[in-house]
Order: C-alpha cells, then sequence, then structure tokens
C-alpha cells in the first residue's frame, strides 16, 4: 500500500489528468444515454426556431450577470480593507471568470489574470488570496440561497432518476439550507476574522454579508434565466425546478474539474429539468454560444486591441492597462486558439448544410472538397495543440498557428462554404497578428510541455467531436462500404474518414513525443533525481549561494550519510563543482574525493569554482593548484544603519527614487508563478537593452521553475512593476541575498539603489545577521613585483579591464554600503590545465558562445563572466 501510494504521489499529476478524462468519459457517456431518443434533426430546428427576441433577452441576462460577478471582487476587495476603483475590480472579474468559465483550470488561466491586475493595482500575493477566498465563498452560499430557495417554493417532488424526494423532504431540504445559511452568516458576522492555511482572513459583518449574498443570487439567477429564455413554450411553474438542476449542474461542474464543465454540466441539466429535451439541448447548445463563446471572444478582442495600441498618449487614456493587457493576451489567445482548433473538429463532425454544398458542387471537384474536409479537421486538430506554445508566448507557436488559422478559413469555405468558421479563423488570426509583439520567446516548438491540463482539454476537445458525429449520424447504419463511399452529400463517411485522420495524427504526435530523446542521465552515483534529499540538506546551509541547487542546470553528489551534497557539471573534459559542498563539514572531504575518482575514470580535470578559505585546506590536500579569483560583499545586518555618513550616497539615492514614487513588495514565492509573464517582458526588456544574454550555472538565469521557488522583490511606481529580484534566504536566518535583477528601461533613477536599500531594511528586520551582494571577480588582488604571473594578470585587468568589464565600477558600486569582503578562490589542475579549466567555466556560464567565449580568450578572467551584472 505505501508503495502504491508513493508511485501515486511521483504520478500526482498524470494521475489526475487521468482522473479528469475519465470523467470527461463518463460525462459524455451519459449525455449520450440521455439523448438517445433525440435525433440530430430536432436539435437544429430546435436552434433554428430560436427567435431574434429570444436570443437578445439572452443576451441581456449574459451582460447582467456578468455585471454581477464584477461585484464579487469589489465588495471582498472592501471586506479585507483594500479597496479598489470598481473599473480594476470589473477587468480582474470579467476576465477571470471569462477564462475560467470557458476552460476551467481556474488557478491556472482565472486565477492568473486576477493576480495579474491585483498586482499592478498595488495588492500583494496574501491580498490577492484573500480576494479569492472571499469570493468564492461568496459564490458558494448564493448557490446555497438559490438552491435552498428553489426546494422551498417548488410544487411538488424532485426525481432524480436514482433518487427521488417527495413534496415535504424537498421543502424540508431546503428550508435546512437555508437555516444553514442563516446561522453561517451570523456567525462570520459576529466574528472579526479567522485563521486559514496560516492566513487572517478577514469576515464580512451582517451588512456585507446581506450585499454579497445578494450579488451571488443575482449572478445565477440571470445567469439560469439566460438559459432559460433560451427554452421555447417554458412555463413558469417549472422555474424553480429548472433553477434547481442549473445550480446543481454548475457545482458538479466545478467539482469534477472538467474544462468549462462541457459535457458534465449538459448531462446534469438534461437529467434533472424538467420539459422536452430535445429543446433543453438545443437550448444549452445555444446558451454555450452566449454565455460562455461569446465573453471570451469579447475579452480577447478588448485585450488584443489594448495590446495593438502602442503609442504613449493612447497608452495613458486607457489608464495603465497596457502591461495588463500584455500579460494576459497570450492566455487569452491560446484559449480562443484552442476553442477554434475544436470549431473545427466539431464542425467536421456535423452534416454540411446541403443548399451550400449544391453551390460549392458547381465550382469545386468532389475529390478537392473530400480532401479539404479532412484537411480542416486536421488543422483543428494542430491547432489544440500548439494551443500550450502560445500560452508560453513560443513565436514558433505563434508562426505557425497564424498560417494554419488562415488555412483553416480557406478550408472551411472549400469544404462547405462554411463561412461563419473562415470568418472566426480569420478574425483570430487578425487578433494574433495585432499582438505578435507578446510572443518573443524564440524556445524550440518540439521542447513545449504538455501538462496535465492541456492534456484533459484536449481529450475533451476531441471527445466532443467523437461524440458529436455519434450523436448526428446515429440513425445511419454502420457498413464497411461506408469508408469507401463519396458523394456530395455523404457527410457520415466524411465524419469517419476525417475522424480516423486526426485520430492517426494524435497517436503519431503522442507516439513521437514518446519517443522524444531525453535529457542526458547523470554518472553513477551523481544524482539529479533525488530532490527531497537535496531539499531537507539545503534547508540547513547558513549559506544563500546553496540555492543555486535550484537553477535546474546541474548534477548533484550527495554524501553517504546523506547529510551534504555537492554540485557540479560537466563542460568540455572539465568537472566544475560549484562553490563549497553543501551540508554537514564532517561529509565534504568524502563528496570532494568521490568527485575527483569520478573526473580521473572520465579522464577529466577537476576545478573547484567560487570555494571560500574552508575549503583550502581540502583542496591543497587533493593536490590542486589555488587561485584567488575575487571577493564577495557581505553586509553586517546586526549593525547596518542608513541614516550614518559611510552610507550618504546611497541613502540620497534611495530617497531620490522614493520621490519618484518607488516602493518596495515582497512576493511570496507561492504566488509567484502568477506575475511570471509581466516579469518577464521586463526580462527580456532589460536583456536587449544591455545586449546581454542569459547565463547560468553559477548564477540563475530567468527560468520559471526556479524563479518559483523564492520570493520576488518588487519595485513599484503608481503600480507597476519598474524592477525585480529574487530572494534567497537561509531558513536559520544566517543569511540573505538576492539573484537574478532586472528592471525597466524607464524605471526612476536610482531604482536598483532603492532596491538594495529596502531589502537590507527589509531583511535585518525579520532577524537576517548578513546581507551578501555578490561577488567582483579579481577583486583584492595584488599584483605585486613577487607575485606569480597570473596575479599580476588579474590586478592588471582589474584596472584596467574596463572595456572587457567594469571591475572597478563593480566594486566602487558595492562599496557604497559598507561591506565585509571575503575571499573567494578557484582550484584545479596545475599549469596549463587551469588556464583550459577556467575557459571550460567561461562556457558553461555563457553557454559556451559569444560573451562567454570572448572572455575564455582572455583567461583567467573568464569567470568574470558571472558577475552581478545588474550592477
Amino acid at each position: 500500500m505505501t508503495a502504491l501510494v508513493a508511485l501515486l504521489s511521483r504520478h500526482r499529476r498524470l494521475v489526475e489528468a487521468g482522473a479528469v478524462v475519465v470523467v470527461i468519459a463518463l460525462g459524455f457517456a451519459a449525455l449520450n444515454a440521455l439523448t438517445h431518443e433525440i435525433r440530430y434533426s430536432q436539435v437544429r430546428a430546435a436552434v433554428h426556431a430560436l427567435s431574434p427576441g429570444q436570443i437578445a433577452l439572452s443576451l441581456a441576462l449574459t451582460a447582467a450577470s456578468y455585471l454581477a460577478l464584477t461585484f464579487y471582487d469589489y465588495l471582498a476587495l472592501r471586506t479585507i480593507g483594500r479597496p479598489l476603483p470598481w473599473r480594476t475590480a470589473a477587468l480582474a472579474s470579467f476576465t477571470s471568470y471569462t477564462l475560467s468559465h470557458n476552460l476551467g483550470l481556474s488557478l491556472l488561466t482565472g486565477g492568473s489574470a486576477r493576480y495579474r491586475i491585483y498586482v499592478g493595482a498595488g495588492l500583494d500575493g496574501p491580498d490577492v488570496a484573500k480576494v479569492v477566498m472571499l469570493a468564492a465563498g461568496n459564490f458558494w452560499a448564493g448557490v446555497l440561497a438559490v438552491s435552498g430557495a428553489a426546494m422551498l417554493v417548488h410544487r411538488g417532488g424532485l426525481d432524480f432518476g436514482a433518487v427521488v424526494l417527495g413534496a415535504r423532504t424537498t421543502h424540508a431540504i431546503g428550508a435546512a439550507m437555508l437555516a444553514l445559511l442563516g446561522a453561517a452568516a451570523f456567525a462570520v458576522g459576529r466574528a472579526r476574522q479567522m485563521a486559514l492555511g496560516g492566513l487572517r482572513l478577514p469576515l464580512p459583518s451582517l451588512r456585507e454579508i446581506g450585499m454579497q449574498v445578494g450579488v451571488s443570487v443575482t449572478d445565477l439567477a440571470c445567469a439560469g434565466a439566460a438559459l432559460f429564455v433560451l427554452l421555447p413554450g417554458a412555463d413558469p411553474a417549472q422555474l424553480p425546478a429548472f433553477v434547481l438542476a442549473y445550480a446543481l449542474g454548475i457545482v458538479v461542474a466545478l467539482v469534477t474539474h472538467v474544462p468549462g464543465g462541457l459535457g458534465v454540466f449538459e448531462a446534469v441539466v438534461l437529467a434533472v429539468a424538467p420539459g422536452d429535451r430535445a429543446h433543453l439541448f438545443a437550448g444549452l447548445i445555444a446558451y454555450r454560444l452566449v454565455y460562455y463563446l461569446l465573453p471570451l471572444a469579447l475579452a480577447a478582442l478588448l485585450l488584443a486591441w489594448r495590446e495593438g495600441t502602442r503609442s504613449r498618449r493612447v497608452a495613458r487614456l486607457v489608464g495603465g492597462v497596457q502591461s495588463v493587457a500584455t500579460g494576459l493576451s497570450p492566455l487569452l489567445l491560446a484559449s480562443s486558439t484552442f476553442l477554434g482548433g475544436a470549431m473545427l473538429l466539431l464542425s467536421g463532425s456535423l452534416p454540411a448544410i446541403h443548399a451550400r454544398m449544391g453551390l460549392l458542387a458547381d465550382v469545386m471537384p468532389l475529390p478537392f472538397i473530400e480532401a479539404s474536409h479532412i484537411a480542416a479537421s486536421l488543422v483543428g486538430t494542430a491547432l489544440l495543440l500548439l494551443a500550450p506554445g502560445l500560452y508560453r508566448r513560443l513565436d514558433g507557436a505563434f508562426l505557425a498557428t497564424r498560417l494554419l488559422l488562415v488555412a483553416g478559413a480557406v478550408f472551411s469555405l472549400t469544404k462547405g462554404i462554411d463561412y461563419e468558421e473562415a470568418i472566426a479563423c480569420l478574425a483570430l488570426a487578425g487578433l494574433l497578428q495585432l499582438t505578435r509583439g507578446a510572443f518573443y520567446r524564440r524556445t524550440a516548438l518540439t521542447e513545449t510541455p504538455l501538462t496535465a491540463g492541456w492534456v484533459a482539454a484536449v481529450a475533451m476537445a476531441t471527445g466532443l467531436a467523437l461524440w458529436a458525429g455519434l450523436f448526428a449520424y446515429r440513425h445511419v447504419p454502420y457498413d464497411d462500404d461506408l469508408w469507401w463511399k463519396f458523394a456530395l452529400r455523404a457527410d457520415a463517411p466524411r465524419y469517419l474518414r476525417a475522424a480516423l485522420a486526426c485520430g492517426v495524427f494524435l497517436a503519431g504526435f503522442a507516439v513521437w513525443r514518446l519517443f522524444a530523446p531525453g535529457a542526458a542521465r547523470a554518472d553513477r552515483g551523481a544524482t539529479t533525481q533525488d530532490g527531497p534529499a537535496i531539499r531537507a540538506i539545503l534547508a540547513t546551509s547558513p549559506r544563500t549561494e546553496a540555492m543555486l541547487a535550484l537553477t535546474g542546470d546541474k548534477r548533484f553528489l550527495v554524501s553517504a550519510a546523506r547529510d551534504a551534497f555537492l554540485m557540479y557539471q560537466v563542460k568540455g573534459t572539465s568537472w566544475v563543482v560549484m562553490g563549497d559542498p553543501v551540508g554537514a563539514e564532517g561529509s565534504w572531504g568524502e563528496l570532494l574525493w568521490t568527485i575527483r575518482d569520478m573526473s580521473h575514470r572520465q579522464q577529466g580535470r577537476l576545478v573547484l569554482y567560487e570555494i571560500s578559505a574552508a575549503m583550502l585546506d581540502l583542496a591543497i590536500g587533493m593536490g590542486l593548484q589555488i587561485v584567488k579569483y575575487g571577493e564577495e560583499a557581505v553586509v553586517d545586518l546586526t549593525t547596518f544603519e542608513l541614516e550614518t555618513p559611510p552610507l550618504r550616497s546611497i541613502r540620497k539615492s534611495e530617497r531620490t527614487a522614493a520621490r519618484a514614487g518607488a516602493r518596495l513588495r515582497v512576493v511570496p514565492a507561492a504566488a509567484v508563478p502568477v506575475i511570471l509573464d509581466e516579469l518577464e517582458a521586463i526580462s527580456d526588456e532589460w536583456m536587449a537593452a544591455k545586449g546581454q544574454r542569459e547565463k547560468g550555472f553559477s548564477l540563475g538565469a530567468f527560468d520559471r521553475d526556479y524563479l518559483s521557488n523564492f520570493d520576488m522583490a518588487l519595485v513599484m511606481v503608481e503600480d507597476r512593476i519598474v524592477a525585480f529580484a529574487n530572494v534567497w534566504r537561509t531558513d536559520d536566518l544566517s543569511e540573505a541575498s538576492v539573484d537574478l535583477m532586472r528592471h525597466r528601461e524607464d524605471a526612476p533613477r536610482g531604482t536598483m539603489d532603492f532596491l538594495f536599500t529596502n531589502l537590507l531594511l527589509w531583511a535585518k528586520a525579520r532577524g537576517y545577521r548578513r546581507f551578501t551582494l555578490g561577488m567582483v571577480p579579481l577583486s583584492g588582488i595584488e599584483g605585486g613585483h613577487l607575485a606569480p604571473a597570473w596575479a599580476k594578470a588579474a590586478a592588471l585587468v582589474f584596472r584596467h579591464g574596463e572595456r572587457f568589464y567594469g571591475f572597478r565600477g563593480l566594486r566602487g558600486y558595492k562599496e557604497k554600503f559598507a561591506p565585509r569582503w571575503e575571499s573567494r578562490y578557484v582550484a584545479g589542475p596545475h599549469g596549463i590545465g587551469l588556464l583550459q579549466g577556467l575557459h571550460d567555466v567561461s562556457r558553461l556560464i555563457g553557454g559556451g558562445g559569444g560573451a562567454g567565449e570572448a572572455a575564455g580568450r582572455i583567461a583567467p578572467v573568464a569567470v568574470a563572466t558571472d558577475a552581478m551584472v545588474t550592477a
């Protein structure tokens, strides 16, 4: 049992995706059983029978529902004491709920949209978490109120199929639900706050609870009524039972985590709601378009327009929403592209409009029509698989998607003159063109991960298309000859061939991903997978440099006692160990001699990079040559005081930025993933302005998985992020530091001084004893007359090498903080082997070319590329 639990835990995401896929299959199976007596022609006739008045009324009620949704967050913000303008709360609510309604995955989609907007408005992670909790509680209170009231006023009992409730039982349950809601409201109204997951959550007063429940009831009532008015001849007396069915469908869709509740919501409503199922099913289809897809299209259009507006004058007019649009449009367009692919698949599964096919046959040969039908379905399948690449802002995904959307529009016209689909494809391609600046990551498309959520969504879309075809052609008897029947009105054979082509395409894609080359495996004894042991040892380290173990570009060697590890990587013939071993010093010798033996057996050279004085005895004992690399600036926080004469210049610079509106906000690690898109845009802007590229090994790069491990320090100006740095901290409060630091080009003067100064004060207030400002390469190396040649060269480069790197400027910058300087060393083989090893280190840090290679040619100063580039 323990082994099974461990296996499930290790593959938790895969198990979750499998569970969602199973629920999707069960939902479509239930939907198939509930619609067994319904013909496709009946549903199509019912949809066409909808009057313009019904559609207009449904649109009005949808608008009222989304308007009510905006007050969930507005009231929650007032409850936590962080009120914001209604338009800000409305933007967050509309974007968040539009995404989560269509795709589910609320934390990934709706949650990230809400967080991005509120962080830009000045809130921090805990504040946003409180808003989400209060809004969720508000929603469930509304569900309880609506369901209880519906059961209380309903005439007669309820028949759920397997469960039948009498009239008295129904009324009693409804009264109990309302009584429970009243008791909970009274208890919450009397309490001031509650502890939830380590978070102190302010609770609303009785008056605020009444307002929140009123908003929730209005939202659910309008949303349910938007569906009810689409049912022809609906009996008002059946409204309570219908509202109950609607609320139950919403709850089941949320609990099962099926993307958008597709299939599950419809199955529950069909099972519970009274009335003719053919008309009810037609109403549900129209409701999907009105309440779900139309708001998503509106949100995508608005944000694409915002991002396409580049002038500063217009940016001022839109009130600073430009940066929000930049961060949200990839997510919205990825969602829209996915739904566009599902649209093409669904179209390929349903019968064509025969009148249009007759017109098409006059100008297009039948083989071309058949080929276009299959091609349109294949384009739809490809769009499903490209959507994750758009979400990750890949330029390859952008180019391929834009091309496929244009092809999809052409094939939609040549397979059946489906101009509606062609217009949707071309409109989406146009929105992508408007937002092309958001897709700037030049990452290999083949490396795009298909997460559990995307796998479930692809399964849902393909399952819907397959089921729709089975539903539409259930009256057509299956025969082997259907596969080879080619005729203008042979819709069922075309569906079978398109489904087979899409199935082969998906199977080929799965096999290709399955057999794609994996990452190189570490040598025996060098584990890269022992994450729990690595993190447990990291928790004991008194030095923040140990956090480099989380960058994802290293191998690890763990001691036999599992109380220490060292991190290293192989470049060329050099085995480079990064810094001191981490953990119990008693195990350092074992680790170093083990790595020395491993490198020797592989005919490699061992290089110990950026080691401290504590390592010198061991390095000398191993017969390695010791070279001083530079010095590290360390600030003693126990004696750090800003109002002292040595800190006059830094104090002046900090106050200059503060007068320009700068303020510090530290976002907790748990909340960092949802702001990474905006931080990445800042990072890319900084890299382009400096002419730099990401480095690695001895410092972190902009990597989402890496940065999600740490708190993030933000410099905000007028509720806009202008600079950031990830914060390193030790668990024992020994040391704090920063690693990756980036800022916008228009950041106020003194922004980085402001960031450092306030982080030093922030760390001191939390009890940290020291703060390291990082290394200065070649600093502190004396090049006297009797010094060795390498020391003379290093001292010469330090004094006169500004054209290669700002060594003296970097030391001067850090000197402003009055630090203590601690020496760092490099240890390696004697003679030319050390220079070769340093060349490999420069390639390892710089990625094997460009600046790294140039630095390697002036060894031993190659290691200078490792410095803090933001200074």
